[in-house]
This record gives C-alpha cells, sequence and structure tokens, in this order.
C-alpha cells in the first residue's frame, strides 16, 4: 500500500510513524470535500486515498488529521476559503507515500 523506510525486518508489528507526502494538496484536482465525516485510508488502484480532518495553517501549508495521525503537507494554492476545518479526501500516487518508524 505505501513504502515502509524502515528497516526490512522490523515492518510486521506496530509503530510510531512519520508520515510523507510527497504530492502538494491541489484544491479539485487530488482534493475534494469528503463525503463521509470519518477517518479513512484506502487504495485504489495506483492512489492512495487519505481521508481525514484538513487544517490550514499560517505559513500556507496543512494538516491533514486522520484518525490519531497528523500529516504536514504543502499546497500547490491557496485552497477555497471555506475548507479549512472540513473532511477531504486526498488522492495520491501511492508510491509518494512512506512510513518512517520514529521511536519515541
Amino acid at each position: 500500500m505505501v513504502l515502509w523506510r524502515g528497516h526490512p525486518l522490523e515492518a510486521d508489528g506496530q509503530h510510531h510513524v512519520e508520515w510523507t507526502v510527497e504530492e502538494d494538496i491541489a484544491w479539485g484536482h487530488n482534493t475534494q470535500a469528503a463525503p463521509l465525516a470519518a477517518p479513512g485510508l484506502w487504495q485504489d488502484g495506483d492512489r492512495i486515498v487519505l481521508r481525514g480532518r484538513l487544517d490550514l495553517t499560517e505559513d500556507s501549508a496543512a494538516v491533514l488529521e486522520v484518525g490519531e495521525s497528523q500529516i504536514l503537507l504543502d499546497l500547490a494554492a491557496p485552497p477555497p476559503e471555506p475548507v479549512d476545518g472540513t473532511w477531504v479526501e486526498l488522492r495520491v500516487d501511492a508510491d509518494g507515500v512512506a512510513l518512517w518508524p520514529v521511536r519515541l
């Protein structure tokens, strides 16, 4: 589903991870309003779909909250004003999504 960036022998089990999403948010292109207000993660062909709550930051970036995870994202262009705090679906190339193990 997504690339594991830790040691291959340590992939099994539960981990704290940091998400990396290479694609910027482009409203109407790879990001749209979600039909359901619930977190989600699934694969759709060669795309990964992340459903979560989008929060815009003051420095022209965004945070997508997917369950207990927060994914920092860049914006290709400013999204429409009313999307801050709303549920969205982000569809990105599966090869551009990775998980990095984090030791706490």
